[in-house]
């Protein structure tokens, strides 16, 4: 068999996508400023195979430079645990001292093909 139904995409989604966290990377390692953690995001029931966060997901005002956020990534916990699903933000970000890093409600999209 070659392609999941559309049931078993909605499903995979809605039970793994349960108690997730988002983290930022810069050239390809983890933010680690003493101001950063990883965000817990939720999302809203799947459909079609794929999903969105249903509410802003706002890191911390940055105290000092993140740099370029070329990179987000779902883990399963809040400090190490699992890679989930990773990507390529549409706009590259530079967080810079003052600044925050915030994803909208519906951007951050879970697609299973």
């Amino acid at each position: 068999m070659s392609s999941m139904s559309t049931y078993l995409k909605n499903k995979v989604l809605n039970e793994n996508l349960q108690a997730v966290y988002v983290a930022l990377i810069n050239n390809g390692k983890e933010v680690t400023k003493t101001d950063y953690k990883r965000q817990k995001v939720t999302f809203a029931a799947a459909s079609d195979g794929q999903t969105s966060n249903n509410i802003d997901v706002l890191f911390p005002i940055a105290e000092e430079a993140w740099g370029d956020i070329t990179e987000i990534v779902l883990f399963d916990n809040e400090i190490k645990g699992n890679e989930l699903f990773r990507s390529t933000p549409e706009i590259i970000k530079n967080i810079e001292e003052a600044s925050q890093y915030k994803i909208p409600v519906n951007y951050l999209i879970v697609r299973l093909r």
